[in-house]
């Protein structure tokens, strides 16, 4: 998301109207202008008349009062909303949690919601929040709070009953996939502090980074991770683990800023809006902090918006292998623009594209290595991916997304990694990532093995 204040455009783009097969002269042309915009600006009229028509009927005849103030959020909401899946309007109260959440601490129970048809999907739980103690996962549907449903209310409604005082208790109803009946889980509010960088070091000098969100924190973090690695190893990194599963985006800048880290020119992404001259570019404003050393990057279905772009541009510099299952496919930026009475709408404003010009909307990104958390195929859950939503961007004027195709030395290893755990694998444990995270053992054998080869060709 692209969080900036705005000057914005007021009044209609009117479009003119061409008949296909008839050739009119200029002065028909201008006349055919015209009747277009006066048609355009009679039938705007007549939906505000009709607007005012409904409300002043609500007003009136609905069986219970109803607060202007409230039915005109309605009204902003369900416009907004019926543009896209990532378009919102947010009220004062919605606006400064979005602030609060973005600095990397809230209340509440650490869950990244969207809502589709009418029910609230989960894109991911935050790292240690009570919803990721609990055990709730990606494509989780939450149909009740507290025994009272959650079905057909906005997802700005939504978020705001699933937050409250801390050491409040709350019970979620979750439907998940395969299972028939629906889990109820218990959860404990809490006051949310997002530590978005974790970091440890692995064996044969080997470090490990897990970025969960990119908040206004993200950058710093990865920095003084990888200096940490360096110190407690006596300055040794031979390379590194970046894990961006379930990681499901932030702020634009931090996207920018942490590719930066591992990349040191070129382009990290662009923009491309409905007007040409507000599209942008963002290139590499760093210098790589590995040194060249061996970069592995881990997504999956929960890696979306931010965590797409640093690994698109990641890939397509050869900078990185990515390994794990395809991502979630949000290739588009979200502006937040203010609006008078301390509200805000979130509007999707542009498309991005990955260097080599890939645009991921609703398609993700391929891993280098396809490599699957279990042995168990999942089946469609509808809503883990951009493309299941309805009303969502059609990907256009990108490059073919197959074009990426990994360093040709780098093939022969690639093909070595299995592309499932093994029958008698164990049952992951978030305990013990070292023994049943079968896509980090992976991901460390894959540098082990670059590191190896790197060392066979100095000699």
């Amino acid at each position: 998301m692209v969080f900036c204040t705005r000057y914005w455009r007021f009044g209609l783009l009117i479009g003119i109207t061409f008949l296909a097969g008839t050739t009119v002269g200029p002065g028909l042309k201008v006349l055919d202008a015209a009747f277009a915009q006066d048609s355009n600006r009679t039938d705007m009229y007549q939906m505000l008349k009709v607007f005012g028509d409904v409300m002043q009927r609500i007003r009136s005849e609905y069986v219970d009062p109803i607060d202007d103030k409230l039915m005109v959020e309605n009204a902003l909401n369900g416009m907004l909303s019926g543009l896209d899946p990532h378009s919102s309007y947010m009220n004062a109260k919605s606006f400064k949690d979005m602030q609060i959440q973005t600095k990397g601490e809230f209340g509440g129970l650490g869950i990244e919601v969207n809502e589709e048809k009418g029910v609230i999907k989960v894109i991911s739980p935050i790292d240690d929040t009570p919803a990721a103690r609990a055990g709730i996962k990606p494509g989780d549907i939450i149909t009740a709070l507290d025994g009272k449903t959650l079905i057909g209310l906005s997802l700005n409604d939504a978020v705001d009953r699933m937050r409250g005082p801390p050491n409040t208790k709350t019970v979620l109803t979750i439907k998940r996939q395969s299972i028939e009946k629906p889990l109820e889980l218990t959860l404990t509010r809490e006051i949310i502090h997002i530590l978005v960088v974790k970091s440890r070091m692995e064996l044969d000098d080997i470090g490990y980074v897990r970025l969960s969100q990119f908040t206004e924190r993200a950058d710093t973090g990865i920095r003084q991770a990888v200096k940490t690695l360096k110190a407690q190893n006596g300055g040794r990194l031979r390379g590194l683990i970046l894990d961006l599963r379930n990681n499901p985006g932030g702020l634009l800048e931090q996207a920018v800023s942490v590719s930066s880290d591992f990349i040191d020119q070129g382009e990290i992404v662009s923009t491309r809006a409905r007007h040409p001259e507000e599209s942008q570019r963002w290139d590499a404003k760093g210098d790589d902090i590995l040194r060249g050393a061996p970069l592995v990057v881990l997504i999956n279905g929960g890696s979306a918006s931010a965590s797409e772009i640093v690994s698109g541009a990641l890939q397509d510099h050869h900078r990185a292998i990515l390994l794990g299952t395809r991502s979630f496919g949000k290739g588009s930026v979200q502006t937040v623009i203010p609006l008078p009475g301390n509200g805000a709408m979130r509007l999707t404003t542009a498309r991005y594209y990955t260097p080599s010009g890939r645009s991921i909307q609703a398609l993700g990104i391929t891993p280098d290595v396809i490599v699957q958390e279990t042995r168990e195929d999942r089946g469609a859950f509808g809503g883990e991916k951009e493309a299941d939503y309805n009303r969502v961007l059609t990907n256009q004027g990108g490059a073919d997304p197959q074009l990426h195709v990994p360093h040709s030395d780098l093939l022969p290893l690639l093909r070595q990694i299995p592309d499932r755990p093994p029958v008698d694998f164990p049952k992951f444990d978030p305990s013990k990532p070292d023994e049943t995270d079968f896509q980090l053992l992976q991901g460390i054998a894959l540098v082990k093995a670059i590191v190896a080869q790197k060392s066979a060709q100095a000699n």
